[in-house]
């Protein structure tokens, strides 16, 4: 019961020992593991060691900026905060490594935001805070599990999108495709139209504001059944 209560009042000490460092730092790595876990499952490159590994160098990060000055009392004028600021600013790059963009639409900000976010819960840890990193752990699960869940079922997302399509005939009006996009609840935010008289054929240009639910599928055999159709495509960037 006296080592049980020896290392408790370790791991609980506002001055820097092994026993509490080892602690922090493996409560850390359980922590960022449980949030890269579920990115990893998201199939974010970003997985569970890059998450324990932010975790942990954060909360080393923040041990280091507390031992210093504990260390070099009187000696040096040491700042508590000093190395743990650093953090916040070099954790931008990582984020930002996460953030791809690839024609036109952006992925990985919510991964980089659970970076920067993890990064804070590790410095929380190295502080001592350990049921605030716990709990901050869970309110991370719930925003991205439950609320991805809710946000799916309202369908709050919404995208920009082109359509591109190819008539066998020189359409006068695009009131037919108006029809269509209001039946599956799209939205035409504006459209572009291309003449081949010669060909006697329209290439319409449809920028249409979607929810993640629309059925394209759909959509497009609506579409085809209108005017004779020589082809439909989606794309995410605007190159007309």
């Amino acid at each position: 019961m006296d080592t049980l209560a020896s290392l408790y009042a370790d791991i609980h000490s506002p001055q820097i020992n092994t026993a509490g460092c080892i602690f922090q730092l493996l409560l850390s790595m359980l922590l960022g593991s449980i949030v890269g876990f579920e990115r990893r499952r998201r199939g974010q490159s970003a997985g569970v060691r890059t998450f324990s590994l932010i975790a942990m160098g954060s909360t080393l990060a923040m041990i280091l900026s507390i031992y210093v000055p504990q260390k070099y009392a009187g000696v040096l004028d040491g700042d508590p905060t000093r190395i743990a600021a650093q953090v916040i600013s070099g954790i931008g790059f990582l984020g930002a490594g996460a953030i791809i963009q690839m024609k036109g639409s952006v992925r990985g900000l919510t991964t980089a935001a659970g970076i920067w976010m993890v990064s804070a819960l590790g410095m929380a840890v190295g502080c001592g805070m350990y049921m605030v990193g716990i709990v901050a752990t869970g309110l991370i699960l719930f925003i991205l599990v439950l609320l991805e869940r809710i946000e799916h079922r309202v369908s709050l997302r919404s995208e920009s999108r082109i359509i591109r399509i190819r008539t066998a005939v020189i359409l006068h009006d695009i009131d037919a495709y108006r029809r269509v996009l209001r039946r599956h609840a799209v939205v035409l935010s504006s459209f572009f139209v291309e003449y081949e008289f010669d060909e006697q054929e329209t290439r319409l240009n449809l920028v249409v504001v979607v929810r993640e639910n629309v059925d394209f599928v759909r959509l497009f055999n609506d579409f085809e059944a209108l005017y004779p159709t020589r082809s439909i495509t989606l794309a995410n960037q605007i190159n007309i």
